[in-house]
């Protein structure tokens, strides 16, 4: 559903000065994210493709793009660092890719709270709050690239969310900034529990542009990796160091057949253990380790930030959640995918056996633990081997059907098939009000239909 030549041709009369790209190649590349982790997207998205880049460099180059693009009625996606999942970025009917990395500025540090545009690299914003002595309550794997709007619009969670929860509870975004698309936009300001109405839209219902994050006192974690001889013995460790109240930022279990794929750890995570990657707090460390001394672990590896860097070493937050899954895939791309499964509160330990011996080899286990609404979470991100799309329904519904978790399925491309399971009215409503026309990512909910346009 190409846009024609003469619309997007207007459309760059109209922007005047804001950048604009379309090299074959850049456009390429700037229509794909990590949708490759999935077999089955990569086949549906391959041929997606945008027709036009901009990449504006302050709000009023936003609002400029969002009033060409809605009285052209030319479909526009957004991009921050490109690093999700589940296509949130492929534009699937061409149009416009507004890439947002040149909002960048931080523009406010507080006592607890950090005020930026949406483009800003999520390490950036890290490294400013870092000056006052603070630190983001939470982050992606990916925070080197992503952004903290493409975290808020894509994401859910990540390091941190064992001590702060998820993006969604209250307190870790208060405030957001919304541009609208229509011929006139509009700015709308999002405070409180109404953050929820652009979090994990996948850009498809308003262009956000500043937001705030909380921060907590920074600490010089200790990135740890602890060795077992069973992987439920691992598991219940990590359980039994977060139920006693040691303070840690990051604990991930990771099944021993990960170990190949975690190379520049050979010496500290041997094929022939089962791993727990933790961060922990310096003053709890002595409890740490004499917990998990008890459960039978040994620790082979024990440093701060700084000593992880000099020994070139990847960092614990670089070997958990999504991570575990690129590790692999850069090894043997053609053998692995991946699934997201939520357990339900309570957690019922008995559950990981049983789930161990139904898929043997086919499935490579590994656990967050998290917290979700003020409870514990446990979450798992487990390498599945591929053969073919039948065989993923089939164990993804397993999970579901015998275990009762909840599957956020990696392999398509709606909010509500990935995870929601439900259309969000609110996030319908309020759709209507930012993106009137529907032209925001089209084809990325469900809930939107075509005859809702304006």
């Amino acid at each position: 559903m190409a846009v024609s030549q003469e619309l997007l041709a207007e459309l760059k009369e109209t922007i005047g000065s804001v950048p604009c790209f379309d090299d074959p190649k850049m456009l390429l590349a700037k229509s794909r994210d990590y949708y490759w982790y999935s077999p089955i997207l990569k086949q549906d998205l391959d041929q997606c493709q945008g027709q036009l880049l901009v990449r504006p460099e302050t709000e009023d180059d936003v609002i400029a793009v969002a009033a060409a693009c809605a009285r052209l009625r030319i479909p526009l996606t957004l991009r921050g660092g490109g690093t999700c999942n589940y296509g949130q970025c492929v534009p699937l009917e061409g149009g416009v890719i507004m890439e947002m990395t040149k909002l960048d500025r931080v523009l406010e540090i507080s006592d607890g709270r950090v005020v930026c545009e949406a483009g800003a690299r999520i390490e950036r914003v890290e490294k400013a709050v870092a000056e006052t002595g603070q630190m983001l309550t939470m982050f992606p794997s990916t925070k080197r690239f992503a952004t903290m709007g493409g975290f808020l619009a894509g994401g859910s969670g990540g390091i941190g969310s064992l001590r702060h929860g998820v993006l969604r509870d209250d307190g870790n975004v208060s405030y957001v900034r919304v541009v609208t698309v229509e011929p006139e936009p509009k700015i709308v300001e999002l405070s409180g529990r109404d953050i929820q109405l652009v979090q994990h839209a996948y850009g498809t219902n308003g262009i956000i542009t500043q937001m705030d994050f909380k921060l907590r006192p920074a600490t010089d974690w200790r990135h740890s990796i602890v060795l077992f001889d069973g992987y439920v013995s691992a598991l219940n460790a990590a359980l039994t160091a977060h139920a006693e109240g040691i303070d840690c930022y990051l604990l991930s279990v990771v099944d021993r057949r990960f170990s190949p794929y975690y190379r520049r750890l050979s010496d500290h995570f041997p094929k022939d253990h089962d791993a727990l990657f933790a961060m922990v707090a310096p003053k709890d460390f002595a409890r740490f380790e004499a917990l998990v001394t008890g459960h039978g672990g040994v620790v082979a590896l024990d440093m701060s930030h700084q000593e992880i860097t000099v020994a070139h070493l990847p960092p614990a937050w670089e070997c958990g959640w999504n991570h575990t899954t690129l590790q692999a895939l850069k090894s043997e791309p053609s053998v692995w995918t991946y699934s997201q499964v939520s357990y339900p509160q309570p957690f019922d330990r008995s559950l990981i056996p049983g789930q161990m011996a139904r898929f043997g080899d086919e499935v490579y286990w590994h656990h967050e633990i998290a917290m979700m609404g003020g409870q514990l979470q446990v979450f798992a991100i487990p390498l599945v081997r591929w053969s073919d799309e039948a065989r993923i329904r089939e164990i993804n519904d397993s999970f579901e059907k015998i275990d009762g978790c909840t599957v956020f399925d990696p392999h398509v491309v709606t909010i509500e098939d990935g995870g929601m399971k439900t259309i969000d009215t609110s996030q319908v409503d309020f759709k209507r009000r930012a993106d009137p026309r529907g032209l925001m990512n089209p084809g990325k909910t469900r809930g939107w239909r075509p005859e809702m346009a304006e």
